[in-house]
């Protein structure tokens, strides 16, 4: 019923927006009267069918709703896209009478669609099966995920109809994925969500072999390539970028350093300081010759070499921002090679050398490291096999971190020696070591300090609970709105403005409505399930009101005192992203949406960063035509500890 309620406020917003007039892309008002005309009656008959079975058909009339919205109508075929998809839509709902007829298993692309857990919002993608491809799952088939470049004028509609129905190359022997990943935002925040989202749905669906997966991509999804390989190192057999950036100072050509918490927290996207973790994927990297963005294979090629670590670079001779066939060729023969070897199985490489700046990218091959000692800096385990066959791993910045019980029969840690083998709990799989704050000594976890470590009851910083703010926004959120009497009306007026803003905002960019719901519909189920975005006061917001003393921030009716010093709320709001004290396991944030806004989506890929950690005071004042001018007063992030 959610669902179906979001499908018909999404309409209403649609049928508002669109005017009978001409846009200045040329359709007329008869093909936008017959185009929503085709959208509502699938949408009505879409209600007729189940959330998981239509979700095929339900992608096709959000992407010609979502063009219609914000009037994407970019060229004058996106008319006849839009058409083309709406009846694809209809094809598809009219298949799922038929159990029998299993279409997205026939040779060549299909558009298909998942239900993103972030937002519940349903997103494309591309699959291209191959033309000897038989769905009898005796076989299990290497993936290539491809990532489109960045295009001002991608649609969710043009994308499906430009590819849908189109044979697969005859000389593929691969299933290819080809990510939408939210249009262009080069594979962060919610577009890397789509990434893995996406994946997952072809694994579900098709026989994949997940020891054989490639990542490759050119220009944006060369940058998006270089991201995903470097942080998510023991996902890929071997990977590509083509072109891209890999990050924001010499990409942007600035001298002049960002805020300190903005340059602190590039660290989380920069893929150069993730370089030394190429030694756990192969990566191959391609630049044409007079192509400025060359500059990132070269930057990486420098890293790489510094740390000691293997990258394939190819310079296109005398080319542009694109490919040249040779190097194409090579670029390909590369990434095959590696697919028709495969990754090692189970437990992985033993030998590595694996580099982050954050919990939230803190795994590969049979190595989590669950805590820092200080958040958002270098952290770092290296990994080698001494003549004895023991496992010694030198560690940087480390408090806690986990190992598969088998990788070796003894650990030698910052030296210090641990037996595996020893009268160790035989149900303990993953070994959990833990640093002690006083003696900097490691200590074994036995397996009820490992049950208890695993539930985090000190409440540290963990993986999905690192922050920053906008980490909140990469899993599944709602936002809460208040009900009640608000303590501050000014600053009642400015929480409501900033989540229409937010909702605006990742409506057009992160293509999808966020959840709001009130605070009086607030249920287990949906603080079980998601980060609480919480708009208002203690005093509007009744969930905000139950927590508010558990949160590190003192309220009352006119002021807010944080770190000691106070606040009015006739001006002032405090932005927050801290452990839910109703679901530890969760976050909720205060007052605030993403904190990247549409000039930022606009001006380039590399401006998708946070600009504020995970607290923020902002003073606001508002304008004549009702927005608010705001200016940061303080933000940072919190230490490992979830403390000032």
């Amino acid at each position: 019923m959610k669902r179906m309620k979001m499908l018909r406020t999404g309409l209403a917003i649609l049928m508002a927006f669109v005017v009978s007039s001409s846009s200045s892309s040329g359709q007329t008002p008869e093909e936008l009267n017959t185009l929503q005309e085709l959208l509502q009656n699938l949408q009505s008959e879409l209600q007729k069918a189940s959330p998981q079975k239509r979700v095929d058909a339900e992608v096709c009339a959000k992407s010609v709703e979502w063009i219609l919205r914000h009037q994407e109508f970019y060229k004058p075929q996106y008319v006849e896209s839009a058409k083309k998809t709406l009846e694809l839509g209809q094809e598809r709902l009219n298949q799922l009478n038929d159990p029998n007829d299993r279409w997205w298993e026939t040779p060549g692309a299909h558009a298909l669609g998942y239900r993103s857990r972030v937002d519940q919002s349903v997103q494309p993608y591309i699959v291209i099966l191959p033309v000897q491809f038989k769905p009898d799952r005796t076989v299990r088939w290497p993936l290539h995920v491809v990532l489109h470049g960045r295009n001002g004028n991608l649609t969710e509609a043009h994308f499906i109809a430009s590819q849908d129905g189109k044979p697969a190359p005859e000389d593929q022997d691969w299933i290819e994925l080809h990510v939408f990943g939210r249009t262009n935002n080069a594979y962060r925040w919610a577009g890397e969500t789509d990434v893995f989202e996406a994946m997952d749905d072809v694994i579900r669906r098709f026989p994949i072999d997940e020891t054989r997966v490639t990542l490759w991509g050119f220009s944006m999804g060369g940058a998006g390539a270089w991201h995903l390989a470097v942080h998510h190192p023991s996902r890929w057999v071997s990977a590509g970028a083509g072109a891209g950036f890999v990050d924001f100072y010499k990409y942007q050509k600035r001298d002049e350093q960002l805020p300190d918490i903005q340059h602190q927290l590039l660290t989380i996207y920069d893929a150069v300081d993730y370089a030394e973790n190429l030694s756990i994927v192969p990566m191959i990297t391609y630049g044409g010759e007079n192509d400025s963005q060359l500059l990132a294979s070269l930057t990486m090629k420098a890293a790489a070499e510094e740390a000691g670590v293997p990258l394939t670079v190819l310079v296109g001779p005398n080319m542009g921002h694109k490919f040249d066939d040779a190097s194409k060729e090579a670029f390909m023969e590369f990434l095959k090679q590696h697919n028709s070897e495969g990754r090692n199985r189970v437990p992985g490489k033993k030998e590595f050398q694996f580099v982050t700046y954050t919990l939230k990218y803190n795994q590969c091959e049979w190595l989590t490291i669950h805590e820092q000692q200080s958040p958002f800096e270098r952290t770092s385990v290296t990994s080698e096999v001494d003549d004895s066959g023991a496992l010694r791993l030198e560690t940087e910045n480390v408090a806690a971190f986990s190992i598969r019980r088998d990788i070796a029969d003894s650990v030698v840690i910052d030296d210090t020696e641990f037996d595996l083998a020893a009268d160790l709990d035989p149900n303990l799989t993953d070994l959990y070591f833990v640093q002690d704050e006083d003696s900097q000594q490691w200590q074994i976890l036995d397996y009820d300090d490992a049950i208890s470590f695993e539930g985090n009851p000190n409440q540290h910083k963990r993986h999905n609970l690192q922050g920053p703010v906008d980490d909140a926004f990469m899993g599944g959120f709602v936002c809460v709105t208040g009900s009640g009497s608000p303590w501050s009306g000014e600053l009642s007026d400015y929480s409501s403005w900033v989540l229409d803003r937010f909702s605006g905002e990742f409506d057009k960019w992160m293509r999808a409505v966020p959840q709001r719901v009130d605070d009086q519909s607030v249920t287990e189920e949906l603080i079980r399930k998601n980060n609480l975005v919480l708009f208002g006061d203690p005093g509007s917001n009744e969930i905000l009101g139950r927590i508010h003393e558990n949160l590190p921030v003192q309220w009352s009716r006119d002021q807010f005192t944080f770190d000691g010093k106070t606040y009015s709320t006739r001006d002032h709001a405090f932005v927050l992203v801290y452990p839910n004290p109703l679901n530890p396991r969760k976050y909720v944030v205060l007052n605030s949406g993403m904190t990247m806004r549409t000039k930022d989506f606009k001006a380039s890929n590399s401006w998708l960063f946070p600009k504020i950690g995970d607290y923020a005071v902002v003073k606001f004042s508002e304008k004549e035509d009702g927005s608010f001018d705001e200016t940061v007063v303080e933000t940072g992030i919190f230490d490992a500890h979830w403390n000032k």
